[in-house]
């Protein structure tokens, strides 16, 4: 898949994120790439516009509108609580007496809604306050229900990849541990194919000049062989010759 990103980190085995430098060196990459990284495709063009308007009442735009201007809010109005008489120029007005005593009148039946407010908040408000807290402890008993179990799940998605990190690394050890060993095979295969040519070379002059083995010009001593295989050390020696034919 075009631009898939691989994590080939195994935190949990590999080694140095604690070393000095380490997190400023990851924290100076991070910085870097999102220096770099300039995005030119609309990550939102496929969600609808915003309406910004949806849930704004006419109370709210006002109060906005008023914020906007700066001007102050406004003191709330205790005027529908207050009995007022009669203004002085209309003390002899039966229609401003009518409004006075309607006023008085919606007063008084508030005050009674109230008292039987209270009056049954004290015969039934324990019972709904402990119908209230039942609920709310159900609620909060299902709550850390779902807690635990996504804590659950994260803990086994955390153990299970703790686990295949776990047998990966081993399995990469095993890996390095086998590649370094081929490679050091490799090493020894070729010195010793070095000195099997050095070997070959010698006793190719020595079978053209008829000479003996110190008589090899540049060579002071034999070359030394490594390996302590008998199979090794027999096929390097020179085989000797057949007897010709009388």
């Amino acid at each position: 898949m075009a631009g898939e990103v691989v994590v080939d980190a195994l935190p949990y085995i590999d080694q140095g994120y604690d070393e000095p430098g380490v997190r400023e060196a990851a924290l100076a990459m991070v910085e870097e790439e999102t220096r770099r990284y300039r995005p030119t495709k609309n990550y939102l063009e496929h969600l609808p516009p915003l309406n910004l308007n949806a849930f704004e009442t006419t109370v709210i735009k006002h109060e906005f509108e008023r914020l906007q201007s700066r001007l102050p809010m406004e003191v709330l109005s205790m005027k529908r609580y207050e009995l007022p008489p009669p203004p002085p120029g209309k003390m002899n007005d039966i229609a401003a007496w009518n409004e006075s005593v309607e006023n008085s009148m919606a007063q008084l039946e508030h005050q009674a809604t109230r008292i039987c407010n209270l009056e049954l908040m004290m015969d039934y408000g324990c019972e709904a306050w402990k119908c209230y807290l039942e609920v709310l402890m159900q609620l909060v008993s299902q709550a850390q229900k779902q807690l635990q179990g996504l804590r659950k799940t994260i803990q086994e998605v955390n153990w299970q990849r703790k686990s295949m990190q776990t047998q990966g690394g081993e399995k990469l050890r095993a890996l390095e541990a086998q590649w370094v060993g081929l490679v050091s095979k490799n090493y020894e295969i070729e010195q010793a194919c070095v000195h099997l040519e050095e070997e070959i070379h010698r006793y190719k002059y020595l079978k053209h000049t008829g000479g003996e083995a110190g008589d090899v010009p540049g060579e002071e001593q034999e070359p030394d062989i490594p390996g302590d295989n008998a199979t090794e050390t027999t096929a390097m020696e020179p085989t000797p010759e057949e007897p010709r034919p009388a």
